[in-house]
């Protein structure tokens, strides 16, 4: 069973809600680079499954590409408590995302650094 949810308008908001992160990847069937980055997305869902990752099919729901303004694919935002914190355009390997998902979910002071 796989661990990446299909999102659509209806769906969206009640995914991508509530406590902890969500990883929404931007895709397209007909995509080279989308299907290459299939295969990392899943393994980093199931390296990280305290975290909520989905998919958004641009050509199937164009409004939630517009509201994210995705204008190239595969194209990955990322939502901390249902807001958004940031996106990624291009592929993006397992390791990679999986550590910003780390560093995302350290407590802002650590992230930021101490100031000195």
């Amino acid at each position: 069973m796989s661990t990446i949810t299909d999102l659509t308008t209806e769906t969206f908001a009640d995914a991508v809600a509530g406590p902890g992160v969500a990883v929404v990847d931007f895709w397209a069937p007909w995509c080279g680079p989308c299907r290459v980055m299939h295969p990392q997305l899943e393994r980093a869902a199931r390296l990280r499954p305290g975290v909520r990752f989905a998919k958004v099919n641009v050509d199937e729901e164009p409004q939630l590409a517009a509201a994210f303004q995705v204008q190239s694919i595969p194209t990955l935002a990322v939502l901390r408590d249902g807001e958004f914190v940031g996106k990624a355009a291009g592929v993006v390997g397992a390791d990679q995302l999986v550590e910003a998902l780390d560093r995302l979910e350290q407590p802002a002071e650590e992230v930021a650094g101490d100031g000195r």
